[in-house]
């Protein structure tokens, strides 16, 4: 008998859902309406042996304890703050993300944010539109990256990926997070709050975990400044959404480029409503390149794991 898995989210490519079905009995909880699914669950519940879900969605500590014969969870993507990890080392349930393969693609998002808000592409965008330019309405400048400064939250292969391409703008990095990075010439913040104080732009990359929820909030916020903008690729966790608002709205702040939020895909009103806003419905990775590499991963992990061979991307 194939192994049966419980799919929380199908992957992108259509290939790789198609060798799921073909080496697995999958049970696809997001066909199941959401009053529906606990008793859909508990009917299924029994022989589950593994789990496909993403980052944002993971698995709660709840729901991994319906699931007595789970062996895997294999996570399409990086983020780990919604998969009760403790509880899995507890029972020995292995966990597998995605990681390294969209690197590339979430560093270019989060450079489009950052350009989309510098140079107010968007804004410009509505006002061609909008005739604002035929009617030879006056055109506020934009400010120019070259010669500004980036502080990085969070340096690992994105924020390095990152670090990169501001270089070829000439924008001066330098990052911070609780472990140095050995190896790098950018220079290290003494704390984020300070890296917020030596920083024009401010783009988040840190993990989302306990510790870094809410992490930018208003000191931060304020520290960078009514001529600063803040990026945000990790995780919507990360912000005081009602500070990064506030701040907004009172100009301490001079703009935001968001691709992810704290209860996504509910975006605050406040937040949809403010000009000086450029969102994004965190597509980092979404490509059609990034998402088979990432779907495929999650294969080769499965396969991996049913096979008794080493995991290629576990979490420690």
């Amino acid at each position: 008998m194939l192994p049966e898995l419980l799919i929380l989210a199908p992957s992108p490519s259509a290939a790789v859902n198609a060798q799921l079905e073909q080496h697995y009995t999958c049970h696809h909880a997001w066909q199941v309406p959401a009053n529906e699914r606990h008793a859909w669950l508990a009917q299924r519940a029994s022989a589950i042996r593994g789990v496909v879900t993403t980052g944002a969605l993971g698995l709660n500590a709840a729901d991994m304890a319906l699931l007595p014969k789970l062996e895997i969870v294999a996570v399409n993507g990086v983020g780990l703050d919604g998969v009760a990890l403790d509880v899995a080392r507890e029972r020995g349930i292995a966990v597998t993300t995605t990681p390294n393969v969209l690197t590339d693609d979430v560093a270019d998002v989060a450079l489009a944010l950052l350009l989309a808000s510098a140079r107010h592409i968007v804004a410009l965008d509505r006002f061609v539109r909008d005739g604002g330019w035929e009617r030879r309405e006056a055109i506020v400048p934009a400010s120019s990256l070259r010669g500004k400064t980036a502080g990085i939250f969070g340096f690992g292969q994105i924020g390095q990926a990152i670090a990169l391409r501001l270089a070829a703008f000439g924008v001066k990095v330098r990052y911070f997070q609780p472990r140095a990075i050995a190896g790098t010439a950018v220079p290290r913040a003494e704390s984020l709050l300070a890296l917020a104080q030596e920083s024009d732009y401010l783009i988040v990359c840190a993990p989302g975990t306990p510790a870094t929820r809410k992490i930018v909030e208003r000191s931060v916020l304020n520290a960078l400044g009514p001529q600063g903008t803040l990026i945000n690729i990790a995780r919507g966790a990360l912000i005081d959404e009602d500070a990064l608002i506030a701040a907004l709205q009172d100009g301490r702040l001079g703009a935001a480029g968001l691709d992810v939020f704290a209860d996504e895909p509910r975006v605050p009103a406040a937040l949809r409503a403010l000009p000086n806003v450029v969102l994004t419905p965190h597509v980092g990775s979404l490509t059609v390149e990034t998402r088979h590499a990432m779907g495929q991963l999650v294969l080769d992990n499965l396969q991996a794991h049913f096979a008794g061979l080493p995991l290629l991307t576990p979490v420690p």
